[in-house]
């Protein structure tokens, strides 16, 4: 119901109005059309002071961030919320002189928007209504500091809500401030006869006066999202500054509202608002006492005003029952003597009483050196539907540039996965104790701390409308990047802790999600990188941290080394290691898809770069450059020679510094993918690695002048380069590099091909010559007979016949 806008219109535009204007039969506009403009009133009291109450509604409304709510559509030819202005362009301008009129929005029609489009979900009505009950209340208690009078007609301060669920009534009665009757005029009238323009202009003069914008409990379009559910409302309310008490009443579907005295004495009040809802044939669910208590219970629990339902209760209790004549008489035939038992049954008698709906208060209000770790896992649980206590808790308030109060908790499991994209629902936020919601993507907290549970209460939040949605605004960066400092230090916490196992079992949860924030949340490096755990070379099967690694580390050591394979027993094994390992330096093992990508993003830790040994140009330090110019001289020709036979398959073909037991090693461009990142992206490409391509880097050949196999190779470069043997052995080399390096081999059937024909010459022949010349069945020399010249004699021996399937 809020009044129509002034528009700035061409000449040709206002011809168009003045025809519209004539067709609704609005005598005034078109009178007006012909009259240079001027200020138009509707001429109800108290206009001033209404546009104000909108400002004070509305005010966490954002001018240049709410064009959802601020800028509305043409609807049935009236404007609704937008200045347009036109150049005229169509028409000469200096024959016609350009006008300015007004369009007259219909009410009933801005009514349905805002309680339609502002709301996406009806039972806020309550958080709203109970809100504006508890401000009432709020304000009666800080006036009556100076003015004891106030209290006069009762010093309880309380809500009461009372449902009737045949009918679908609901009856909100609260005992605070109330209203004068000027007072209902302007809190309840100022949707109806304030435009647009009107409540820019005051949102501008309350910005620069530094008014209080908060939303809640402010009559306005708080109270009206009662409409999103009732199809009238009636509002009787008693200001203790007046002797009568009014009433206010209107309809959902209506563009007017009624005030009247109240004069029935049954229904007066002593003081305060009495609010009572008509519900609607769909809505008349939210009548039953135990919506209500649900209701209550999720938005309103900590009010800091007690807030009572009326509710079912009921007793046990004995009651007598009337014997059956024959089964009396028959017992009395058995024991004239003895006297009859009364027989009584257990029935339950219903009675209705005011229950107390939020006996709960705020823990986050209280001093956190008087709450109990017991206070806040109790707390927890109850809030969270958890039955296992938190591994860590911080309860804290910030002050400043941004206020709140907050008490945040890690889980003690995880719930859900890392690659799940549906919103969290672990932040619970709250204005002034009231919730207002728990479904954020990324306000509060970023995607990979959304594990974090907690509630944050604050006073000043930049809200939409409606009171669904955060805002972005300065405000909330500041308060989110105070969030995350906090989680971290919480975090840190369990690290620190003596119990090694908490953070164990933290990691085994919650690793993940700590690496995912090393890839995206670069201002956070510095706090994630020392709660990051890997597997080393030197750590057994327990993980360390970097602090640990470094603190390992050689003197002459300059860099952290680490390596990425497919498991841990290949990165242990992996030919890369050899003179790491002789050198005692301790080298990180990735074996998760996510540890290289994580510390890539790092880059560094402590002034110490991440190095990956897989890769090319690796400066262990102790580089003697005469050895080596005598080696690459000496074998300068063999490199060559390998390189000509492998064509494009490598880049160059360098002397190695890393190997010791191996022959040779295939490492990756110092810019381009490792083996396992190569792996990875291969297998997320859905078969079609021809995206790839320009991403894989031309592999270095390195060979270990002190193998026999390369000494070997050498020696066939000098004397026969040509020679098929020397070449096919090159060829199996090198495929079987890729192997031992992580890669995989472009043709494994041709490589196992060459392999068994080389196996095949190698073994041919070797165990077979062993028997040549010698009898099939020869006889052992110990098992030969005696020959003697005495006849030999037969020994019989009588058996039983032995069936088939039997042993003898």
């Amino acid at each position: 119901m809020i009044g129509a806008s002034r528009r700035s219109l061409s000449a040709a535009a206002a011809a168009a109005a003045r025809s519209r204007v004539a067709a609704s039969a609005v005598s005034a506009d078109a009178a007006a059309a012909s009259v240079p403009p001027r200020p138009v009133s509707n001429g109800a009291p108290g206009v001033q002071q209404q546009q104000k109450r909108l400002l004070s509604v509305l005010a966490a409304l954002k001018v240049a961030g709410t064009s959802n709510v601020v800028s509305l559509k043409l609807m049935d030819g009236a404007l609704i919320g937008r200045r347009y202005e036109s150049s005229a362009a169509a028409v000469d301008s200096t024959d016609l002189p350009a006008e300015k009129h007004e369009y007259q929005a219909e009410v009933n029609r801005l009514m349905d928007l805002i309680v339609h489009s502002l709301y996406s979900n009806k039972e806020v009505f309550l958080r709203e209504l109970v809100s504006n009950a508890s401000d009432a209340l709020d304000k009666l208690r800080y006036l009556s500091v100076t003015d004891p009078e106030l209290l006069k007609d009762g010093p309880q301060l309380d809500i009461r809500i009372q449902t009737d669920k045949d009918n679908g009534i609901i009856t909100i009665i609260d005992s605070g401030i109330g209203m004068t009757k000027q007072e209902l005029i302007d809190s309840l009238g100022t949707i109806a006869s304030s435009g647009t323009a009107k409540f820019l202009k005051a949102l501008k003069e309350s910005q620069e006066a530094g008014m209080d914008s908060n939303l809640i409990g402010q009559f306005g379009v708080g109270f009206y999202s009662s409409f999103l559910v009732s199809e009238k409302v009636v509002v009787s309310t008693k200001s203790p500054k007046s002797d009568k008490q009014y009433v206010w009443e209107g309809q959902a579907d209506s563009g007017s509202y009624t005030i009247r005295e109240e004069k029935d004495p049954e229904k007066l009040i002593p003081r305060g608002t009495r609010l009572t809802l008509y519900l609607k044939r769909d809505d008349k669910g939210f009548a039953h006492p135990e919506r209500i208590q649900k209701l209550l219970k999720n938005y309103s629990q900590f009010v800091s005003f007690p807030i009572y339902t009326w509710q079912e209760k009921g007793f046990t209790k004995e009651v007598e029952v009337d014997e059956d004549p024959a089964e009396a008489k028959k017992e009395g035939d058995d024991d004239t003597k003895t006297e009859p038992k009364k027989k009584t049954k257990t029935v339950v008698e219903k009675y209705w009483d005011w229950e107390l709906a939020n006996e709960t208060q705020p823990i986050w209000l209280r001093n956190p050196k008087e709450v109990s770790t017991e206070e806040y896992n109790e707390f927890y649980k109850k809030t969270f539907n958890e039955y296992l206590d938190p591994l860590a808790s911080s309860h804290f308030t910030t002050e400043g540039e941004v206020e709140f109060r907050s008490i945040l908790f890690v889980p003690a499991t995880r719930k859900d996965d890392i690659t799940d994209s549906r919103k969290t629902k672990n932040i619970r936020l709250y204005v002034k104790r009231v919730f207002i919601s728990d479904d954020f993507d990324g306000e509060l907290f970023p995607r990979y701390l959304s594990f974090v549970k907690g509630v944050v209460d604050s006073n000043d939040l930049p809200l939409n409308v409606s009171r669904e949605i955060l805002q972005e605004s300065r405000i909330v960066r500041i308060m989110r990047k105070r969030l995350v400092r906090k989680a971290f230090d919480m975090i840190l916490g369990i690290s620190c802790s003596e119990n090694r196992d908490d953070y164990e079992r933290f990691w085994e949860n919650y690793g993940k999600f700590l690496k995912l924030g090393a890839m995206e949340d670069k201002e956070n490096h510095k706090r994630i990188a020392p709660l990051l755990r890997f597997s080393s070379s030197q750590s057994n099967d327990e993980l360390i941290s970097l602090d640990e690694y470094v603190e390992n580390m050689k003197p002459e050591q300059k860099d952290i080394y680490f390596i990425a394979a497919d498991s841990l027993s290949s990165a242990k094994n992996a030919p890369f290691l050899e003179r790491l390992t002789e050198k005692d330096y301790e080298v990180l093992l990735f074996v998760d898809p996510m540890d290289e990508v994580a510390i890539q993003n790092l880059s560094s830790y402590k002034d110490k770069k991440f190095v990956d040994i897989t890769k090319e140009d690796l400066d262990l330090g102790d580089n003697n450059e005469e050895r080596e110019k005598e080696i690459k001289q000496e074998f300068s020709q063999t490199c060559d020679w390998i390189k000509n036979r492998l064509g494009d398959k490598v880049a160059r073909v360098d002397i190695s510094n890393r190997l010791r037991s191996s022959p040779c090693v295939l490492v990756a461009a110092k810019f381009g993918w490792s083996a396992n990142m190569e792996r990875l992206m291969r297998a997320q490409s859905m078969g079609d690695t021809s995206s790839l391509d320009f991403m894989r880097s031309r592999k270095v050949f390195e060979i270990n002048p002190e193998h026999e196999i390369i000494k070997a190779l050498n020696a066939a470069c000098r004397n026969n380069p040509d020679d098929p043997e020397a070449l096919k052995a090159l060829d199996v080399l090198f495929e079987t590099a890729m192997i031992s390096s992580g890669f995989s081999p472009d043709n494994p059937a041709e490589l196992s091909g060459k392999i068994y024909e080389m196996m095949t010459s190698a073994i041919a022949g070797k165990w077979s010559s062993q028997s040549q010349g010698q009898p099939d069945n020869p006889i052992p020399q110990h098992a030969a007979p005696v020959m003697s010249d005495e006849p030999l004699e037969a020994e019989v021996v009588e058996s039983e016949p032995v069936e088939a399937g039997q042993q003898k």
